[in-house]
């Protein structure tokens, strides 16, 4: 009994890991393109690096037209 009760608590609490680790890899994405990337590009643009922040805003741009994000 003590044996089937181990490999259950194991397999759900491994299901629930896993869960939250997509979770947290799904919460992170929404929040790199939506607050940080931006964030970012402005801080760029603000201190001079335009140069940098435009070829990157294209090829994000490009990126997210062609994968449908």
């Amino acid at each position: 009994m003590g044996m089937l009760f181990t490999i259950l608590f194991f397999l759900i609490f491994g299901r629930m890991i896993g869960f939250a680790f997509r979770m947290t890899w799904g919460l992170f994405k929404v929040l790199l393109y939506i607050v940080f990337l931006p964030l970012i590009l402005l801080l760029m643009v603000f201190g001079g690096l335009i140069y940098i922040a435009l070829p990157l805003l294209i090829i994000v741009g490009v990126l997210s037209l062609i994968t449908n994000a």
